[in-house]
């Protein structure tokens, strides 16, 4: 059965969108948050950690694309003439004079969004939605999350980073808490955060206190899902999603996995994190 919820997307789940491969399924998922705005859960927190790490994610995802030098791709002369090297020929000219044009989009995308990147212009609608589980600037109970988050982050309650100074993570918990209490709803957070939680097994599971602070604040009654993929928050709600987009997030878990394993750097791997 669909479950009764509003969906919490953390930062990094956004940025996503540029490093998914599959352009046209990473726009699926894109749309799909752009069609159920109203049932997600989200503040100027999340847009202003969005805005501040977009450009720095769309050069390293790019950079991690690694692109081959075209004009290095000839046949030996004994081929020259061969069908297969004219079709090489040609298509190596095509990527040549249109790489100027991908580079002038790149630079668009970079110097203004709000015309030509995709990802930006919807989540911007995102974070200008004026509904109830929007945290925004002109809201005045912004005042009552900041000074519990406050009060959260001096006590030292996750979610919270080692070493952190920013209550970031502590506004959107307690966000999170307030629209589940108003709303009567079940919650799914997305996110890859582990100061939400742990992984095992390809199953996420919530931080033993945030468990229960959930079930003490809101209700024991009430479900809260720990997942790291959208398309599955989606799937909870009872709204279909492609086999292609799942697919597409399921290799890009993988790719972030054998990161983790391997104990690379998110700057040496081109899949930048937000600590």
């Amino acid at each position: 059965m669909p479950l009764d919820a509003l969906i919490f997307i953390d930062t990094n789940i956004l940025l996503d969108f540029y490093r998914i491969r599959n352009n046209g399924v990473g726009l699926e998922l894109l749309e799909l948050i752009d069609r159920n705005k109203d049932q997600i859960i989200t503040g100027s927190q999340v847009e202003m950690e969005y805005k501040k790490n977009r450009q720095r994610v769309v050069l390293e995802a790019l950079q991690a694309q690694k692109l081959p030098k075209w004009d290095g791709v000839a046949p030996p002369a004994f081929l020259a003439k061969a069908q297969s090297a004219r079709v090489i020929g040609k298509a190596r000219e095509s990527i040549r004079s249109q790489q100027p044009k991908l580079e002038d989009r790149i630079a668009a995308v970079l110097a203004s969004p709000g015309t030509s990147d995709p990802v930006y212009l919807i989540l911007q609608r995102l974070f200008k939605n004026k509904g109830p589980y929007n945290l925004s600037r002109d809201k005045k109970v912004r005042f009552e999350i900041h000074k519990a988050a406050r009060k959260r982050f001096l006590l030292g309650y996750p979610p919270r980073k080692k070493d952190d100074i920013s209550i970031g993570d502590a506004v959107n918990w307690e966000w999170i808490i307030h629209c589940a209490s108003e709303s009567g709803k079940h919650i799914i957070l997305v996110t890859r955060d582990r100061d939400y939680g742990i992984s095992y097994n390809g199953k996420y599971y919530l931080n033993d206190w945030l468990h229960l602070e959930f079930a003490e604040r809101v209700s024991r009654k009430r479900k809260i899902v720990l997942t790291d993929k959208l398309s599955e928050a989606f799937r909870l709600l009872g709204i279909p999603v492609r086999k292609e987009a799942e697919e597409a997030e399921d290799d890009l878990m993988k790719e972030m996995e054998r990161f983790v394993a391997e104990d690379q750097s998110p700057a040496a791997t081109g899949v930048p994190v937000i600590q």
